[in-house]
């Protein structure tokens, strides 16, 4: 994996990535060509027209990120690809057709952009096509040797069983730490010479997966294997790495504190932060205040009360703010004011209720609160404070989450499907933590790119 801008992303990814935005930028040059031919126009040469052409290849890539053209899924399966390209290509006429409309004259012309687009889904199936398996092949695998053959390292065997995994266990080391549960570990005492036999097995990086410590850190040969330009990590470090959580069955309060992440440097980023939520917010709330109203009509004539909703929520550093939603329950959803998670197939969730959930209507009134800075457009999502309450006393670090202002999506919102349970917060907890660890302007448009993936197939939406 290569890691941009503290994000860790898979080797195929930027290799595809980047075939296909070169085979996107040959679809509108073509595009073109093809047209002034068509019409007797002289053709001229690329440097004539840079606009048009890379407006058309970066619209159709931030598509094809979107839809999740690069995600594990899409990757394996060609039919899955297929049918995500399609989708983006769509979803990349309606981006250029804003952009044409903010900025008229820096895209392709229709007729350009209809043979840019046959073009581009060819292109982009052809590579996939001709590709084949290499993607998913040892080429762009990694070689580890694990140091441990307990419980921690068999959560490393587990990983690798994985159809997206990007790494080859090449072999593991038990290290007199316990029980050994990879039965073909080579017991320590068995290696004459630690550094050398990483150096045979060609690996590129060493994790440290010992169950106990003490007596078992081989500190002069680890030193040595780094010395050679093997990269040595801890469990922890890895598994953030590979799920794209912080795993808290893994790590304590050390690794906290010593790990990269949590930045103070972060004013610039975070006056950016705030400006992007105030302009998109005002612009959400003007384009859907349409969609907004005519729900609220609807919720008001299937099921007696109001249309919105006030609910108290956790915050910033836990300050209390209320969020505003449309209801998609039943006015007594909640008799006594007793919190209540949703339940899958929830009988208290109306039919028009049901809808606005799978794609996400009843969410859009939270813009007035980002507007007014109690939320921003990414970021955890804001828990009730009885929920708060019960899981900081059942979960380490919950309140680490909110050192960021909480969101209307997020890292764990694209990544894992609506929690409704105890065991799902604290699957969504790892995400945020994360999240609130590596945040970057970068991550926050990956985010919601990505949404724009969960909206249009809404998965596990209660």
């Amino acid at each position: 994996m290569i890691r941009l801008f503290k994000h860790y992303i898979p080797y195929p990814v930027i290799f595809l990535g980047l075939i296909d935005f070169a085979l996107l930028l040959a679809a509108a040059e073509v595009g073109w060509i093809l047209r002034a031919i068509q019409i007797d126009m002289g053709v001229g040469t690329i440097f004539d027209r840079p606009g048009p052409i890379f407006s058309f290849a970066f619209a159709l890539q931030l598509a094809l990120i979107a839809v999740g053209v690069y995600g594990p899924e899409a990757l394996q399966s060609l039919r899955f690809a297929a049918a995500r390209i399609l989708v983006a290509i769509s979803l990349g006429v309606i981006f250029l057709s804003l952009l044409a409309f903010a900025l008229p004259g820096i895209t392709l012309w229709r007729s350009n952009s209809l043979y840019a687009m046959i073009l581009a889904i060819t292109f982009l199936m052809v590579i996939r096509v001709l590709l084949g398996t290499m993607l998913d092949s040892d080429i762009f695998k990694r070689r580890l040797l694990i140091l441990g053959a307990g419980p921690r390292a068999a959560r490393i065997a587990a990983l690798e069983k994985r159809p997206e995994c990007g790494f080859i266990v090449a072999g593991y080391v038990s290290m007199n730490e316990g029980a050994r549960v990879i039965d073909s570990a080579v017991r320590r005492q068995d290696i004459d010479n630690l550094p050398q036999h990483v150096i045979d097995l060609e690996v590129s990086e060493v994790v440290l997966a010992l169950e106990e410590r003490r007596n078992a850190l081989p500190v002069a040969d680890l030193l040595t294997i780094k010395t050679t330009g093997v990269h040595v990590n801890d469990l922890s470090s890895f598994l953030e790495r590979e799920t794209g959580r912080v795993d808290l069955d893994s790590v304590n309060p050390s690794w906290f504190i010593f790990s990269d992440g949590f930045s103070s440097g972060r004013r610039l980023s975070t006056t950016f932060k705030r400006g992007f939520d105030i302009f998109l917010s005002f612009l959400l709330l003007i384009l859907t205040g349409p969609v907004i109203l005519l729900f609220a009509l609807l919720i008001r004539l299937e099921s007696r009360g109001g249309s919105f909703f006030k609910q108290e929520r956790v915050g910033l550093y836990g300050q209390r703010f209320n969020i505003l939603k449309l209801r998609s329950m039943r006015a007594d959803a909640e008799p006594d004011g007793e919190a209540i998670w949703a339940s899958e197939n929830d009988p208290r969730i109306t039919r028009i209720g049901n809808f606005i959930r799978k794609v996400r209507i009843d969410e859009l009134p939270q813009a007035w609160s980002v507007l007014k800075g109690e939320m921003s457009f990414v970021g955890p999502r804001p828990e009730r404070p009885q929920f708060v309450d019960d899981l900081q006393t059942q979960m380490p670090y919950y309140a680490e989450r909110h050192i960021v202002k909480p969101g209307i999506t997020g890292w764990a919102q694209i990544n894992y499907p609506y929690g409704a349970s105890t065991e799902d917060s604290r699957h969504k907890l790892e995400y945020d933590l994360y999240y609130a660890k590596n945040y970057t302007p970068f991550l926050d448009l990956l985010i919601i790119l990505q949404t724009i993936r969960v909206v249009l197939w809404p998965e596990g939406a209660r």
